[in-house]
């Protein structure tokens, strides 16, 4: 098991479904907060954080709420976060993709 991806956070991913089908994927490594995760290639950020037990995508300014998923198709503000550089994405919909850096913003 990868450094950082507990086994009891590696089993919360579904692996059967009756009407979804999981295509094997590669296993990539991501920076989150400057810590090395692992996540498979392509599935959205946002998964990927939660399945390595990442809840808290972003605190908002004025009353330091906490925000984490939420609409899981890019039409809130609950996972805008900062990925590569770029600030205010959309993690819920944004794919992974090898060694991106992943902040809160």
């Amino acid at each position: 098991m990868p450094v950082n991806m507990s086994k009891r956070n590696f089993e919360r991913r579904i692996k059967e479904h009756p009407i979804l089908e999981f295509p094997k994927r590669k296993l990539v490594k991501f920076y989150f907060e400057g810590k090395e995760y692992y996540g498979y290639e392509d599935e959205p950020i946002a998964c990927a954080l939660i399945a390595n037990g990442i809840k808290v995508f972003h605190i908002t300014k004025e009353k330091k709420r906490k925000r984490g998923f939420f609409c899981a198709i890019g039409r809130c503000s609950s996972c805008l976060m900062k990925v590569d550089g770029k600030k205010n994405v959309m993690v819920c919909i944004t794919r992974l993709k090898e060694g991106m850096r992943i902040e809160r913003q």
